[in-house]
């Protein structure tokens, strides 16, 4: 596999960790702040992105603060490879059930979710899951759950039997951390992706 680049958006949130986990992968990172970060006169600079955990509100603000709401949606929504983590699975989401005063969400994966459907900070717990790319060991913080998919939505991982995990497409977007406890397993499948090396994958539902 030739060197993949990957763009994480870095405007707030948990950025380092999925750049070290990514580097380890031997991918090569880039912050993305700018549209300029992201598009090129030839079209988008990135081969995948990632859009790491953190305060979802906070991150649509910006995005639209630094003008980078609608590149950003436009590259995904135009097959760009996507992992979107926590906050990251909302920004993606279609519909936001209970979004803060005046939080947009990019719309792009046919998914309604819930914020904050696990508790408060303090309901943070590391779990095993089975998903469909195999076994996990991953971290929740106030993690969002999917509560309704689209027709084109395979669900990828259920904490219990809530949808902790989905994929629609080149975009996988996960209510848990993979990045804080090391595990590469969803990145390694993004580089796959980003290089055309991914197979199908089975629903768990």
């Amino acid at each position: 596999m030739s060197q993949i680049t990957v763009g994480v958006l870095a405007l707030q949130g948990g950025v380092r960790e999925h750049v070290r986990l990514l580097e380890e992968l031997d991918a090569r990172t880039v912050p993305l702040r700018t549209p300029s970060d992201l598009l090129g006169a030839d079209g988008v600079r990135v081969d995948a992105l990632v859009l790491p955990g953190g305060e979802s509100s906070t991150i649509d603000r910006l995005l639209r603060t630094f003008g980078l709401f609608e590149p950003l949606r436009e590259a995904i929504a135009a097959g760009l490879p996507t992992l979107g983590t926590c906050a990251g699975l909302i920004l993606l989401a279609r519909e936001v059930l209970d979004p803060a005063p005046g939080q947009h969400s990019l719309g792009v994966l046919d998914v309604t979710v819930r914020r904050n459907a696990f508790g408060s900070q303090v309901d943070s717990a590391e779990l095993d899951l089975q998903t469909v790319d195999g076994p996990v060991t991953v971290a929740f913080i106030r993690a969002p759950q999917v509560v309704a998919t689209g027709p084109g939505v395979e669900v990828i991982a259920l904490r219990d039997q809530a949808i902790v995990g989905v994929r629609q497409g080149a975009i996988t977007g996960i209510a848990f951390h993979p990045e804080l406890t090391g595990e590469p397993l969803f990145h390694r499948r993004l580089l796959e992706t980003a290089s055309g090396a991914a197979a199908s994958v089975r629903s768990v539902a």
